[in-house]
């Protein structure tokens, strides 16, 4: 991602407005509640118009229509790709999907937003970008914790150097709930389980914040209902650790679960340790969407960053703004395919 920290995302989209008169005219496919609050925000923010809306279910497409009363309800990606007016579209389907609706847009010449995972495994992922780079396109993966405050300010303190040598990343992602889609427990579906659904999260804030540095060493343990598993087993792990060794020797740590008995909703953190201090994103109550940043001197912590912040749906709104600005293809795209060989290094394919 760009070293540009995300300022007030209203007054960027003011800026971006008033370079372009043509807002990207955007089609969605799939409007669950993810799809259909990332539809919501980007339409409210200005940042594009909702030209075309497309879900298997009728009763999402119906509310999301209530965002988009102009927009015009579609059948299937193929009716949305026959409009050439189109410039992208935005994409929250289950993840078996995920590669090949994006490489099929971008072959159609429309730029992608995509849920995560962009693909279930690493080649899946590299096929998109390639796509992407070949047809000089602007892909977009919704890394939506990049864009809460509290991990903007994160990154400013890990980048600003004033952590020192940073030599461990503790990140730790539980839900006690679990996915409610059956899809989600078969692999050859999801790609995975709790990593590929959480921990991709994680280890895009620690890799990013760092740099992109590359990595040395992946050792991991999964387990699914409390026993050790493997993925060639046919099972999702809903528990797993995994250490992380990079060539710098920063050593990152993580742990994800669904449904631990965790106390509370969920426990959500990113932690930098340096030797000039330490600097953490963490959740707040078990909350999934209030965060803080908090900077740590040996006993004393500083706070940062607190709540509220309306985060959610603001990866899609900068994304929205750089293809409004006619953006094409980024060589930042190719940071989905490093955390993508993280993951495939954890699952042990």
């Amino acid at each position: 991602m760009q070293e540009t920290i995300l300022g007030n995302s209203q007054e960027a989209v003011t800026a971006s407005s008033s370079s372009s008169s043509h807002k990207p005219r955007l089609g969605f496919l799939g409007v669950g509640w993810i799809g259909r609050n990332r539809m919501e925000v980007i339409a409210k923010n200005g940042a594009a118009e909702v030209a075309y809306v497309s879900d298997t279910s009728p009763n999402n497409a119906e509310e999301a229509m209530k965002f988009a009363p102009n927009a015009q309800l579609l059948n299937s990606l193929e009716s949305i790709l026959e409009h050439q007016e189109l410039d992208a579209v935005v994409i929250a389907t289950p993840s078996a999907f995920h590669a090949e609706q994006s490489m099929l847009a971008l072959e159609a010449g429309k730029a992608v937003f995509c849920q995560k995972p962009l693909g279930r495994n690493l080649e899946e992922t590299k096929r998109v970008v390639e796509t992407a780079r070949r047809q000089n396109k602007l892909l977009g993966v919704d890394l939506s914790y990049r864009y809460t405050q509290a991990m903007q300010q994160v990154y400013q303190v890990v980048k600003s150097g004033e952590l020192g040598q940073v030599y461990a990343v503790e990140l730790v992602f539980h839900n006690a709930y679990g996915p409610d889609k059956a899809w989600f427990y078969e692999p050859k579906l999801s790609g995975g389980g709790c990593v590929i659904d959480l921990g991709v999260h994680l280890i895009d804030l620690a890799l990013w914040s760092l740099g992109f540095p590359e990595v040395k060493q992946v050792n991991s343990h999964l387990y699914a209902k409390g026993k050790p598993i493997s993925m060639a087993e046919g099972k999702v792990e809903d528990y797993a650790t995994a250490s992380i060794e990079l060539k710098t020797g920063t050593h990152l740590q993580l742990s994800c679960s669904w449904n631990l008995p965790a106390g509370q909703e969920a426990i959500i953190s990113a932690t930098f340790y340096g030797t000039g201090g330490g600097v953490a994103l963490k959740n707040i109550n078990g909350s999934f969407y209030d965060f803080v940043a908090e900077r740590y001197y040996g006993t004393k912590t500083e706070q940062l960053v607190s709540p509220p912040d309306e985060w959610s749906g603001r990866a899609g709104v900068a994304w929205a703004e750089r293809l409004q600005k006619g953006e094409g293809f980024s060589e930042e795209a190719e940071e989905f395919v490093k955390v993508a060989e993280v993951l495939d290094k954890i699952y042990g394919r």
